[in-house]
């Protein structure tokens, strides 16, 4: 492979990156580079990270759980509703993350026991979910009588810091350890790389894999209750715009380490990548509809770069 496809290759969305740092610091000088507006991206940003992390596990065992979005709402409108409901904000948290947490390993179950396909499965059940949420709100906007330590997890500071980025940061390294460093986490990898070979060296394939469903739920819902104490209300369909963005942030993450796999890292650079996009257009005041079209462009554009790599090989 030519020295040029490897880089391009192995580093493409890192280069991508700085270039697209470099171009809106030089269009908007005064504006983009200052560090109120760094911390301003790590904020827009800190959901879709934490939500692409969730969709890196399933990814990393060549799977895909397509009910992410549906989790997000679900798990935003069930805590929310809870609080609401004058339940203790510690519990509410802990009935919605453990149902998400429950609903994970089904997915997993179905997709390993009864060998269906994540596409279908997660598809199906996300629907099932999204009907559930609608039932559960009536179909409109909770809002009122959120208390005021609910909405700090959304909109609190620490020192000079959004809470969000400071979970963003916690669950992207946590995660970056489970699979760098754990035993989990290479068993995760050798299920994505050869799960066969990985079965017949003794890894549980459908206990791992089914407990990557499970985690990916978790960090879905999480995300929801974060965005739900963020705008300081929550939506039945408030999640559904973090799918797509999600998996490019996946997918772009993947040509930041050599070989091309699913990382913690990775995903979190393409999650910035997407975010400096959308915050540096906003700034230069291009119409908004421009930054989903500029992001499937370099989504496919990074596809096709690593494609033509390996093909060069």
């Amino acid at each position: 492979m030519p020295a040029q496809w490897r880089i391009l290759k192995h580093y493409g969305t890192l280069i991508a990156l700085l270039a697209i740092l470099a171009g809106f610091s030089l269009l908007s000088p005064r504006v983009f580079p200052t560090p109120a507006n760094v911390i301003n991206i790590t904020r827009q940003i800190s959901l879709l990270t934490i939500i692409a992390i969730g969709a890196t596990l399933v990814m990393t065992v060549g799977e895909f759980d397509l009910s992410i979005g549906s989790m997000a709402s679900f798990g935003g409108v069930l805590a929310t509703g809870l609080v609401v409901r004058h339940v203790p904000i510690a519990l509410s948290l802990l009935v919605s993350l453990g149902i998400a947490f429950l609903f994970g390993l089904f997915n997993g179950c179905l997709v390993t026991r009864f060998r269906i396909f994540s596409f279908i499965t997660t598809l199906s059940t996300g629907t099932i979910l999204s009907g559930f949420t609608f039932w559960y709100t009536g179909g409109a906007t909770i809002f009122g009588g959120i208390p005021d330590d609910f909405l700090w997890f959304g909109q609190g500071i620490i020192g000079s810091v959004p809470v969000p980025t400071v979970l963003m940061f916690l669950v992207v390294g946590l995660f970056w350890f489970i699979l760098t460093y754990t035993e989990f986490g290479r068993r995760l990898y050798a299920i994505g790389g050869n799960p066969l070979a990985a079965q017949l060296s003794g890894v549980n394939v459908a206990r791992d894999k089914t407990f990557a469903f499970g985690y990916t739920a978790l960090l879905a819902a999480a995300t929801g209750i974060i965005l739900a104490s963020r705008l300081g209300s929550a939506h039945p369909t408030a999640g559904g715009s973090l799918f797509l963005p999600s998996y490019a942030a996946v997918f772009l993450g993947m040509t930041t380490v050599k070989g091309g796999y699913p990382n913690a890292w990775g995903t979190f650079v393409g999650s910035l990548m997407i975010g400096v996009i959308a915050n540096g257009l906003t700034i230069l005041n291009v119409p908004f509809y421009l930054q989903d079209i500029v992001t499937g462009m370099i989504v496919v554009l990074a596809v096709i770069v690593q494609s033509l790599g390996e093909g060069r090989g």
